[in-house]
């Protein structure tokens, strides 16, 4: 397994949590690894750093190495493996391979501020005379990321969005397997107490900003939960029925989502595990029109869509939805085609393809492992 950095609990970290239940033999090669910042099942794991791990404040200041990572990478050589998996939002996917080792990249998105910085920079507090710099260095790291791609031999997509991404960046097609939500997990509850639901890290680019404004000027509840660099500014400009609960434990995450009205999810992601957890409780979505999801959100059957990244969109949206139209074991059924069994199921069957087909005598790749 490869993965960019080990330092947060997101959904990249979830799929390589899953990843390693299929493969538990395999060692993490990553950039950096801090144990307090990640699950604590990561501490079985046999995770192996790169030199940056060794540079001073490298988990908490892991941006300011940004033109280090593809050196990092570049100079780790993988040998002895029929199968390299890389689970790549970044540079991971340039870790160098033998010629019998197949490299398969499960490609969470090509690297969102090297191939689109316009869009990642906009909610970046970035001073403008750093702008120009920033871009002539991305501009660099789009070239390295271009022929470090040439290296993979399989690409899988988490989401339609992101495998037309993968075409457009490496002209290069692509199966699509969807993330793992452990969907038997959630409960459907009779209660709904009649509030919104944010479950988010706050950064910019998630634009909890628009959910916050929007409810605020609509005098709805909304709860907000998760924490992040945004929380003050959020703070400052929400109203007086948006509550922000901080980080919450798992217990209270299924109780917030099986009672609320509806989740909201303002931000374009690549897929987006949150709004399957939501329908597997039985409870629609509020989701931008964007990323993933297009995949899980059906208007009129599993939640809505608005088209426009503005207050105005996801306001008018707000005023007119109805969520007693939607029925919670329809939205379950719905949730399951994204189920952790779906995901073992897809990835050990291409993982067995794509090294039967680059090399036909696989040698560590032994049947407890794929079947």
């Amino acid at each position: 397994m490869v993965h960019d950095w080990l330092n947060q609990m997101g959904g990249a970290e979830q799929v390589l949590l899953k990843l390693t239940e299929l493969y538990p033999a395999s060692p993490i090669f990553t950039s950096i690894y801090d144990p307090d910042r990640v699950d604590n099942r990561f501490q079985t794991e046999d995770v192996r750093t790169g030199f940056i791990q060794s540079l001073p404040k490298s988990s908490s200041l892991h941006r300011w190495y940004l033109p280090l990572y593809p050196l990092s990478f570049e100079g780790t050589r993988i040998d002895g493996y029929d199968a390299v998996i890389s689970n790549s939002s970044a540079f991971c996917k340039g870790v160098r391979t033998g010629p019998n080792t197949c490299h398969i990249c499960y490609c969470l998105t090509p690297t969102r501020f090297v191939w689109s910085p316009e869009n990642y920079l906009l909610h970046e507090d970035i001073p403008a005379m750093v702008r120009p710099m920033i871009k002539l260095m991305l501009s660099g790291l789009r070239r390295w990321d271009l022929v470090m791609a040439n290296r993979v031999d399989v690409f899988v997509a988490i989401s339609s969005v992101v495998s037309q991404r993968i075409k457009s960046a490496y002209g290069r097609e692509c199966r699509i397997i969807f993330p793992p939500v452990e969907t038997g997990n959630f409960y459907s509850s009779e209660q709904n107490e009649n509030y919104f639901l944010i479950v988010s890290r706050l950064a910019p680019y998630k634009r909890i900003d628009l959910a916050v404004r929007a409810c605020s000027r609509l005098g709805v509840r909304l709860k907000v939960a998760g924490s992040g660099r945004q929380m003050k500014e959020l703070c400052n400009m929400a109203g007086p029925t948006v509550e922000f609960l901080g980080r919450v434990d798992d217990d209270q995450l299924k109780s917030l989502l099986s009672k609320c009205k509806a989740l909201i999810f303002p931000g374009e992601e690549d897929f987006g595990i949150v709004p399957v957890e939501a329908q597997a409780s039985g409870r629609p979505v509020i989701a931008f029109s964007a990323g993933g999801a297009l995949d899980t959100v059906l208007p009129g059957t599993t939640g809505e869509l608005f088209h426009e990244p503005e207050v105005g969109a996801l306001e008018a949206t707000l005023s007119e939805f109805d969520d007693s139209k939607y029925v919670p074991r329809r939205l379950q059924q719905h949730a399951r085609r994204f189920d952790e069994k779906v995901f073992a199921e897809s990835m050990k069957e291409l993982v067995l393809e794509s090294v039967l087909e680059h090399h036909p005598n696989p040698v560590r790749l032994g049947e407890n492992n794929v079947r």
